[in-house]
């Protein structure tokens, strides 16, 4: 299932030219069809010579939620000593087909599956959405089984054996209230951005849907499976007046999934990027336009060498130095449903912050107030931009 919806809808949608990272537009919903955070994050042919070790020092304090400090060094092309490169090369040449045949293998599987499911079905269309998510019957649940199964299969095949998970309680307080005295459904998954990898884990939890472009549609077996998972599709081309845009379609259906729990319910990314999981970065207000509960979840990628976490490199180099790596591990934090008070329903800044505060707290998260505007100044300066032009560049 990773190769459903992290490895099409990040790595193939979110993906330049140069085969280099965008930042998807599934994590800020409210920003809709005007999203223009479209260039690429990591740009190969950039000409310049490197930073110096003062300005990378510099950078690093500047841009924290994005420095990685794994084995690989700066955008993965730090000195390695020879013993890893060894382990590097049996790697490649042993674990790296294994898993990727296997990942296919399932990927295939898992395509059939969903092609048996939707025979002699029509999708469900609704403002240019097409879904098969709203199905009912034996249909919907060996949809929902197997690729829960599947994502889970996948995460194994990439070395996630264990899965360490928790349940916090935080008691009556900061809206988290007993469910005894709430019966309401969240209608949306608020987690923390590290890595494609996340999708795949939500995938194998609770299922969800969420945001991406409208090419996944089209794509050879994801295309299917991106529509039984519910997937709503960014249509950024679309000028007609009777477009809501992905906000409105996005808050339709967290409401519609806290209301019906046939639904699938949303998964959401509100920081709007991903970062090295030791900061929570602003929450964009998207997911909580709603006015309804939401479901709020803790990763965090623990690792001896190589972080998962994609935060300043590639997404070959990310994926080739993953599927090296023989045990990988993932930690999960699941908060009890967050009910937003009156004032938080007519304010949705103050809604979001105040999960944001909670999630660092319960996280042990470090609360920055940078972004993706910001990130594409590192980037681009680790790629070899003037220091002094970047780094007065402002937000657009």
């Amino acid at each position: 299932m990773v190769m459903v919806s992290a490895m099409a809808s990040e790595l193939n949608s979110l993906t330049g030219a140069n085969g280099t990272r965008e930042d998807t537009v599934s994590v800020s919903p409210e920003r809709g069809a005007t999203l223009k955070d479209e260039q690429p994050l990591l740009k190969s042919d950039t000409p310049a010579a490197s930073p110096t070790a003062e300005s990378i020092e510099e950078l690093e304090r500047k841009y924290a939620p994005y420095v990685r400090r794994d084995a690989y060094g700066t955008m993965g092309r730090g000195e390695i000593p020879a013993t890893e490169k060894v382990m590097l090369g049996i790697a490649a040449v042993t674990l790296v087909p294994i898993r990727l045949v296997l990942g296919m293998l399932i990927l295939v599987i898992y395509y059939l599956i969903c092609r048996i499911c939707t025979l002699f079905s029509a999708p469900h269309e609704e403002d240019g959405q097409e879904d098969y998510a709203h199905m009912g019957g034996w249909r919907r649940e060996v949809v929902v089984r197997c690729g829960r199964f599947c994502s889970r299969a996948m995460l194994f095949t990439f070395g996630f054996y264990w899965i360490k998970e928790s349940h916090r309680s935080i008691g009556n307080e900061d809206g988290c209230r007993d469910q005894a005295d709430e019966s309401e459904r969240p209608g949306a998954v608020v987690s923390n951005h590290i890595s494609y990898v996340d999708i795949l884990y939500h995938m194998s939890s609770s299922f969800p849907s969420f945001v991406a472009k409208r090419s996944v549609a089209k794509l050879p077996l994801v295309g299917l499976i991106s529509k039984c998972l519910g997937c709503v599709y960014v249509q950024r081309e679309s000028k007609s007046s009777d477009f809501k845009g992905v906000s409105g379609v996005v808050t339709e259906r967290i409401q519609e999934a806290h209301e019906n729990k046939l639904c699938p319910m949303m998964l959401l990314f509100p920081e709007g990027t991903t970062t090295n999981g030791d900061y929570l970065l602003p929450f964009k207000s998207g997911a909580f336009l709603a006015k309804v509960p939401v479901l709020p979840v803790i990763l965090r990628y623990p690792y001896c060498r190589f972080s998962p976490a994609w935060d300043s490199i590639s997404g070959v180099r990310h994926v080739f130095l993953l599927l090296c790596q023989f045990v990988n591990h993932i930690e999960v934090i699941w908060l009890p449903v967050y009910y937003p008070s009156e004032q938080e329903k007519e304010d949705p800044k103050l809604y979001a912050n105040n999960v944001r505060k909670l999630m660092a707290t319960e996280g042990n998260l470090t609360l920055s107030d940078i972004g993706l505007a910001e990130k594409r100044i590192y980037h681009a300066v680790l790629n070899g931009n003037s220091l002094p032009r970047v780094l007065h560049q402002k937000d657009d």
